[in-house]
């Protein structure tokens, strides 16, 4: 455990964003983040956890790792608004980032929307993603499609998932 007068971290997170906020952002690295193929691709696209190495921030302190990484965050919010239909009128974030101040606060920053917690609209931001694959799982029991043309980028509409029961 990393501390800074309170705890900031415990574990795999920055509580609050207290340790992003007590670093600086190195623009060169940001910048070579933001320069992936992704950010140009028009939609449908898609990432997974192995797109982005975190070798780039490996020299830099904990603090600046942090807060390099969280304005990247953000930064990638910002720039996916350049392929929205019409402007977004209310930002809704949900999962473990709606708990980091910091990184909320650079949302709202660098976003010309208000940005709220997901429980502010009524949603439950701890199982927001547990009920989405819940229904997953019905309309791949019910062999509904999943994935369609239009959001994920497949020929056709495709039915995911197998049922294994013993």
């Amino acid at each position: 455990n990393f501390t800074f007068g309170a705890v900031c971290y415990q574990g795999d997170y920055d509580k609050n964003g207290c340790i992003a906020a007590k670093g600086f952002v190195n623009a060169d690295i940001l910048n070579r983040y933001l320069s992936h193929d992704f950010f140009q691709q028009k939609p449908p696209k898609s990432l997974d956890r192995n797109s982005f190495s975190l070798e780039l921030v490996k020299g830099l302190t904990i603090e600046d790792a942090t807060a390099t990484l969280s304005e990247f965050t953000a930064e990638s919010v910002r720039k996916s608004q350049v392929f929205f239909p019409s402007p977004v009128t209310q930002w809704i974030v949900c999962g473990g980032g709606r708990l980091n101040g910091e990184l909320m606060r650079m949302l709202e920053v660098k976003l010309d929307a208000p940005v709220v917690r997901s429980e502010e609209v009524g949603w439950d931001g701890d199982a927001l993603e547990a009920q989405a694959f819940a229904f997953l799982a019905v309309r791949s029991k019910m062999k509904l499609p999943l994935s369609f043309p239009n959001t994920t980028g497949v020929k056709n509409s495709t039915v995911g998932g197998v049922l294994n029961l013993p």
